[in-house]
């Protein structure tokens, strides 16, 4: 939230140029001062209210301005999730009346170095997962706000740290897929049964070149997504390449997250009852996986989302089908994938015919099939068009990682007997022993070796 808040600052020019090198620091103090005494700062959000949930147009939260200039405020109103209270300051939304939902920047202590007294914590929440990230509720008493962005324009200048914190979200859970899976591995390399290591065991060796083609695959997603992002900052006019950027968000937030539980579930069974008990670190990754696909938009939010661009930006759609589009005009893309691609067409074809006739509801109702389907071919296109970009540099294993794309494309997007039977984002593959042995190999080549 601390990087993510900075594009949406980026609004406000005064609040950035106070804010922003406080929280670009290289440095953290976690002390409780004022921000001005401090060597680096962090920042959290307090958007969710009881009665609106993901509809932040609903929120009930008024600020009333304390100047003639319209920038300082007064806010008043409960919220529901407030993430990590125990930042120095917290992006927010409120109604300011006339205006609509506005953005606001609430920090604990005043510019004159006194507590924001008025900004209550009322208790924290009791999370499933962890603990040391604290959410909490809090109420606003007249609590004293900055303005960040024009009057009403709260939602759009808080998409801008949506989207960051999804993408955050996303490499998250492709961290915590590589965790789980370097835990598994390092485990089957240090466990003998029946007479064989765990490693070498068909049986075992199948199991994690499956997990290890997902990780793999997750991670060059979210990569490919945080690239986007730097693409956008070197070219920031560029509006094609900003709308791909949020679609691609959307999808690889949505995939990865959502195949983060059964994937981190299958790497805490490989350790067998080790795995279930607290003196590991499988337990707390598994009540850890489901947080980011239900952070910043649960699966129909983040459905509901890429519909609406496939509606309102077809630039987004045109350039997300030309990125996956070049992986099916190469030469070693698998027949799984040109399948996969046409199956997709056919449902984005669908999918307009719905919109131009003004069946929204038919639409939404298929939504989740479609983001499956964008999804997979988008994680499937990612592996094999970096293969093939590797294919020119000398040091670069274009061999390994065209093993491992074609693995998951046809474990992932093609079926058997040839038939197209696409994964869905709660992990549905075919599943451990559908790659050959040598596949099998090469994928376990690419993965962690033992610690020493």
């Amino acid at each position: 939230m601390t990087s993510a808040a900075v594009p949406a600052l980026a609004n406000e020019p005064s609040v950035a140029a106070e804010w922003i090198p406080r929280l670009t620091s290289a440095e953290y103090d976690p002390r409780d001062a004022p921000p001005a005494l401090k060597r680096g700062c962090t920042m959290g959000m307090s958007m969710t209210e009881k009665q609106g949930g993901s509809d932040v147009r609903a929120n009930t939260t008024t600020a009333v301005a304390l100047d003639g200039n319209g920038e300082h405020f007064a806010l008043t109103g409960h919220k529901w999730f407030t993430s990590a209270p125990m930042s120095d300051a917290f992006l927010t939304l409120a109604q300011v009346e006339g205006e609509g939902i506005t953005c606001f920047l609430v920090p604990r202590w005043l510019p004159n170095g006194d507590r924001n007294s008025n900004f209550h914590v009322m208790r924290l929440k009791n999370k499933m997962g962890d603990r040391s990230n604290a959410s909490s509720e809090v109420e606003y008493h007249g609590a004293w706000a900055q303005r960040v962005g024009p009057l009403g324009r709260g939602v759009s200048v808080i998409v801008d740290m949506v989207v960051c914190t999804r993408l955050h979200c996303a490499l998250g859970s492709a961290s915590l897929q590589r965790q789980a899976l370097r835990h598994a591995i390092q485990h089957a390399h240090g466990r003998s049964a029946f007479g064989t290591v765990l490693y070498q065991a068909p049986a075992m060796r199948a199991l994690l070149s499956d997990l290890g083609i997902e990780s793999e695959a997750n991670t060059a997603m979210a990569m490919f997504a945080a690239s986007l992002f730097d693409a956008c900052e070197t070219d920031p006019t560029n509006a094609r390449l900003g709308a791909l950027k949020r679609l691609v968000t959307a999808l690889t937030k949505f995939w990865t997250t959502k195949r983060t539980p059964q994937f981190v579930y299958e790497a805490m069974e490989a350790h067998g009852g080790n795995g279930y008990v607290y003196e590991w670190d499988m337990p707390r990754m598994f009540q850890q996986a489901p947080l980011n696909s239900i952070w910043e938009g649960s699966g129909n939010t983040i459905v509901l989302d890429v519909l609406r661009t496939v509606a309102k930006e077809p630039a987004a759609l045109e350039e997300l089908l030309s990125f996956v589009g070049a992986a099916a005009q190469a030469d070693s893309a698998p027949e799984s994938y040109l399948k996969a691609f046409e199956g997709l067409q056919k449902q984005l074809a669908e999918a307009q015919a719905w919109l131009h006739a003004g069946d929204t509801a038919s639409l939404q109702f298929s939504g989740r099939l479609l983001v499956d389907s964008m999804s997979a071919v988008l994680a499937s296109a990612v592996l094999l068009n970096r293969s093939a970009a590797l294919g020119s540099v000398p040091e670069g294993d274009s061999e390994g990682l065209r093993a491992v794309a074609h693995a998951y494309c046809n474990t992932r997007l093609g079926g058997m007997a040839g038939q197209w039977q696409l994964a869905s984002a709660n992990y549905g593959s075919l599943g451990p022993g559908h790659l050959s042995r040598d596949a099998s190999d090469a994928v376990l080549a690419r993965q962690f070796q033992p610690a020493v």
